[in-house]
């Protein structure tokens, strides 16, 4: 069934609108890629945790956000259903993740091992909770604000560059701003401060920008959420749309191995930088290397998409990354300056992967509404977060699973340790090896997805 909105769509978007959404990546980025960076180090060379217990600890709350995402995206339609915005979820998140991400980082100095472990579990499940109220209907936002193929791409393209400054910004300027007042524990709590007021004025430019009442084409006026939905509804709902769209379940498959490569090489930068390349502030360079091609590259990556399509542009990008991560290899025994041109070349790939999805993202939304004569972009956007979610959490995971097998040694304190040389090569294997084998699994379900802008924007029939 397909219905219309009976408020006439916009035909473009307002400067507004634009630059909100894209403030909003300062929050996503910040939130992504520090705690993915550093909080593994933070646990194993700081707090003395074991670097198997310390895969837990990463882990535990990014299944909590498994759990909740689905329910808090049900939650979002609903009130879209009834006021017309997703303004006040964003609202929430901005008053209270700022606080809680600064206390993951601020680990009482009577805790250590266990009890540090505990510390950073309880505050970062409740950081990672305030952060899903925000993030869930920040996703749902494009299909909603954007109503035409190709503009999507051009709302999500300025999104994108603020994300790879903010990638940027924060995984080079957080260690510098940990090392700058001396590192160990008091350096990651003057980050983690530093970090979550940026944090929450990104979250604030996205509630600032995003429309009081949003008019799309081809949407239903009822949601699949109406009224108040508890857990169980949520999940019946998440499951509903994994069974019912072939195109959603493809590219979450995707986006979900590639969250796991791009976790597993956040994770396994400053292990590197400290262990391989002989200098912890190494990871400030090694970012630089990675994001800055982002920055460059994104005009272009843009107009690729139109010229070839998003999911051409995508096959090609994720090409790229798996073969630059796995040029990292010969690093173990060959270690130098060489290493930053590799992590170069991905970067230029990184921004393909972190453009092309998003800007497919909103195309599925958009198709399955029409088919389904509901909004279900809530529920999308909230199985769509906890499936990104658990891959940058897991991604950590594995590697800190792949250092615990290794016999990594881990230490409270500043100074590096010795380390076994399997532990050596474990670490150069999580940043090149383990990321180009995910990566490259991903070009599977990418083949499968079926929307092109014939099918998107003139009701053409999916292929089969």
């Amino acid at each position: 069934m397909t219905t219309t909105s009976p408020a006439a769509p916009p035909r473009a978007l307002s400067r507004r609108t634009v630059t909100g959404y894209a403030l909003g990546s300062v929050a996503t980025g910040g939130f992504g890629t520090l705690p993915g960076l550093v909080l593994a180090y933070y646990l194993t060379d700081t707090l003395g945790v074991a670097a198997g217990a310390a895969g837990l600890v990463v882990t535990m709350p990014k299944i909590w956000d498994v759990l909740v995402n689905p329910f808090v995206g049900a939650r979002s339609d609903a009130s879209a259903a009834r006021r017309g915005s997703r303004r006040p979820f964003l609202l929430a998140g901005a008053a209270t993740l700022p606080l809680l991400f600064a206390l993951v980082f601020a680990t009482p100095r009577a805790l250590s091992g266990g009890g540090a472990a505990a510390w950073v579990v309880g505050t970062f499940l409740l950081a990672a909770t305030a952060y899903a109220v925000f993030q869930v209907p920040y996703i749902a936002l494009p299909a909603e604000i954007a109503p035409r193929y190709e503009l999507r791409t051009r709302l999500l393209a300025p999104r994108i560059a603020v994300l790879a400054v903010a990638i940027l910004a924060f995984g080079a300027g957080g260690p510098l701003v940990r090392d700058a007042v001396g590192g160990g524990r008091a350096g990651y709590a003057v980050m983690g401060v530093v970090a979550g007021v940026a944090i929450g004025l990104g979250m604030l430019g996205a509630w600032w920008g995003a429309p009081r009442r949003a008019a799309v084409e081809d949407r239903a006026p009822e949601t699949a959420a109406e009224g108040e939905s508890s857990a169980a509804d949520a999940w019946r709902q998440g499951f509903a749309v994994l069974r019912e769209s072939r195109p959603f379940r493809v590219l979450l498959a995707a986006f979900v191995l590639q969250a796991l490569a791009t976790g597993g090489m956040l994770a396994g930068a400053q292990y590197v930088a400290t262990y391989t390349l002989g200098d912890e502030s190494a990871v400030t360079f090694l970012f630089v290397a990675l994001v800055a091609p982002a920055l460059v590259v994104m005009p272009v990556a843009t107009r690729l998409a139109r010229r070839v399509g998003k999911r051409t542009a995508l096959l090609g990008a994720s090409t790229l990354f798996a073969v630059a991560a796995l040029s990292l290899l010969p690093a173990r025994w060959a270690p130098g300056g060489w290493v930053y041109v590799s992590v170069a070349l991905a970067g230029v790939a990184y921004a393909g992967m972190q453009l092309y999805p998003l800007a497919m993202l909103p195309d599925v939304v958009a198709v399955d509404a029409r088919e389904r004569g509901a909004d279900r972009a809530g529920v999308l956007g909230g199985v769509w977060t906890a499936g990104e979610t658990a891959g940058l959490a897991l991604g950590p995971a594995l590697v800190l699973g792949l250092l615990a097998l290794t016999g990594f040694v881990s230490h409270t304190g500043t100074d590096a340790v010795p380390q076994p040389a399997a532990a050596l090569t474990g670490i150069v294997v999580a940043f090149s090896v383990l990321p180009a084998v995910l990566v490259a699994a991903s070009l599977v379900p990418i083949l499968r997805y079926p929307l092109t802008a014939a099918v998107v924007d003139d009701h053409e029939e999916v292929r089969p």
